[in-house]
């Protein structure tokens, strides 16, 4: 092993000690850990994924300058707090301009032009909407605050999202590196093969049921892209899936995590508070809108299946079943032990730390069951490889997609749109529900799914009681659409993770997360509709005829979507289709 590749399993190791310090440290500022996060991510993204000697000195330099500009704001990170996010002098403007560069230059380098590109028209929006008339303008702020926020203040490149990154993506970004350099990544693609021998689209459908049940108990989809991600991405690219349609399944199963019952994350346990609808009619009721939203995904990955030639894979390559179930323990046995913790009530954070140890253990036993330290250092050295340079990879997505997070929230734009669309309703009940829907995708694209419920059902929510609604069918609506902003350009968090993890332009992934997700946005508009379907408890029949109602109408209009060339019998399924699904409105 050469010296350079040496340095690079330090600096893995690093990351690796770093992110697992922060869950057993206590409070740490953010203006310490979030900088470091970024410091860390910095020399993969420059040198270790652009070794091009010509460019070297410059990378070097850029490398250099800002891991120290991101240690200062660590080191200094008190003097800072207390200038709430006002730029004092002009070698911290220096700074601010500089990080901003250079966090537009690691998403450039990581994910191509279209996400920094974005994040610059909201930079020159947030500067220049001042001289923008109406109310899509802004009344001006000072260049000392607006950068200062960015930069200096926890809310632009330090904010929530960046949070995400640093405390929950990042750790089980490391649980599943762990697992991939050992048997585990081995057992999960025998999983996978078994599957797809026997099943159209076998790998995605495991990426499916695996984010359908990890995504219920984490209630973070950055999460579950993450864990998930990090295993069922790299099966689905070995059995020969277009990149894009990997992404693409695991960005959008993974998003639907968070309405699946059991726990649903933290989204049902605020509708409980803000309803005053106990927890188990919750759950109850969003059983089958859940359902609904795996089987769009399910039939979509058939149809997908069909249209790409996605064939079973040979039974001369399916590994034998006696293999299978030992590669597979290695895989199990973390996992479960992760869910058994998370079940217990520990934090996400907590449970990968304990599931990462018992996946490091496991590095240095063989499939039979032998201990080989000498193997085990190896897979553990590829692992910090892996880590290092994954993290960099998220890192860069983020902190890219934070300053637009940024520009919104200091603009107020969100604010404004969800206002706007709301008011131009008239009392149109159906044209109320499309505003509002609008109005969490755009606001879910600046704060996180919980949040932008909040702030909608506050906003929305009491027009639409008024209009007759039931107060639960109301939040489920809202809430389902909070969370579909994972996967809605131009600022899809889950897109962005999934299309990073297996180098993908993120727009071809997005377009085609939309197209197998499309039916998804149809779906709380069919509960509108079909109003019984969340009334499972008090009349099971009527219930269970609305799911299969708006099943039956999903899976004629994604055959229309995915499958169909003629455009006139796309155009006249897919019209079918929607009538199904709204058959008690017309």
């Amino acid at each position: 092993m050469n010296n350079i590749k040496k340095i690079w399993i330090l600096l893995g190791l690093l990351s690796i000690i770093f992110h697992i310090f922060l869950i057993f440290s206590g409070l740490i500022p953010n203006l310490i850990s979030r900088p470091l996060h970024m410091a860390l991510a910095i020399p993969w993204v420059f040198i270790y994924r652009n070794q091009i000697v010509k460019y070297f000195y410059l990378n070097f330099a850029l490398v250099l300058t800002g891991i120290f500009f991101c240690l200062w704001i660590a080191f200094n990170h008190n003097p800072i707090a207390d200038q709430y996010g006002f730029i004092e002098n002009n070698f911290q403007f220096f700074v601010s301009l500089f990080l901003i560069f250079l966090v537009l230059e690691m998403a450039r380098r990581c994910v191509g032009y279209p996400l920094p590109l974005v994040a610059l028209i909201a930079l020159i929006y947030g500067v220049f909407g001042t001289f923008i008339p109406g109310e899509f303008g802004h009344p001006g702020i000072p260049l000392n605050s607006f950068f200062g926020n960015l930069v200096f203040a926890e809310g632009g490149i330090w904010g929530t999202l960046t949070s995400v990154s640093v405390t929950i993506v990042s750790i089980f970004v490391i649980f599943g590196c762990i697992l991939n350099a050992g048997e585990a990544g081995e057992g999960f693609m025998n999983i996978a093969k078994l599957f797809a021998g026997k099943l159209k689209g076998g790998a995605a459908k495991v990426s499916i049921v695996s984010s359908a049940l990890f995504g219920s108990i984490s209630g973070s989809a950055s999460a579950n892209v993450a864990s998930t991600g990090a295993i069922t991405l790299p099966t689905m690219i070995k059995l020969g899936y277009p990149k894009r349609l990997a992404a693409s399944v695991e960005a959008v199963a993974s998003s639907g995590g968070q309405i699946m019952p059991p726990l649903m994350g933290a989204g049902a346990f605020v509708m409980v508070e803000l309803t005053g609808v106990p927890y188990e009619n919750i759950i109850i009721a969003s059983f089958f809108p859940a359902i609904l939203f795996f089987f769009t995904v399910w039939v979509g990955i058939n149809f997908y299946s069909s249209y790409l030639s996605l064939k079973p894979i040979p039974k001369k390559d399916n590994p034998k079943s006696k293999e299978t179930l030992i590669t597979f323990l290695f895989f199990l046995i973390p996992f479960a032990t992760l869910l058994l913790f998370m079940f217990s009530g520990f934090t996400p954070q907590y449970s990968a730390a304990i599931a990462i140890l018992l996946g490091f253990i496991l590095l240095f036993f063989n499939i039979k069951n032998k201990f080989d330290f000498k193997k085990g250092l190896e897979r553990f050295f590829k692992a910090c490889l892996l880590t290092g340079n994954q993290i960099s990879l998220i890192a860069s997505i983020i902190l890219c997609a934070s300053i637009i997070i940024g520009v919104l929230s200091m603009t107020g734009l969100g604010i404004k749109l969800t206002s706007l669309i709301v008011s131009y309703s008239d009392n149109n009940l159906w044209l109320a529900l499309l505003f509002t829907a609008f109005a969490c995708l755009i606001l879910g694209m600046e704060v996180p799914t919980t949040a932008a419920y909040i702030i909608c059902v506050s906003v929305a929510g009491p027009a639409l009681v008024d209009m007759g609604l039931d107060i639960l069918l109301v939040h489920l609506f809202i809430f389902w659409f909070a969370l579909l902003s994972t996967i809605t350009p131009p600022v899809c968090g889950t897109v962005f993770i999934a299309s990073g993890m297996v180098n993908e332009n993120w727009i071809k992934v997005s377009i085609t997360s939309m197209t197998l997700g499309l039916g998804l946005y149809f779906i709380p508009l069919g509960m509108i509709a079909n109003q019984d379907i969340i009334n499972l408890q008090n009349n099971p029949l009527n219930a269970i005829i609305s799911l299969f109602k708006i099943a039956i109408g999903l899976l004629i209009f994604s055959f229309a979507i995915i499958q169909l060339r003629n455009v006139f019998l796309k155009v006249s399924l897919f019209i079918i289709g929607l009538t199904i699904i709204f058959i008690k409105v017309l």
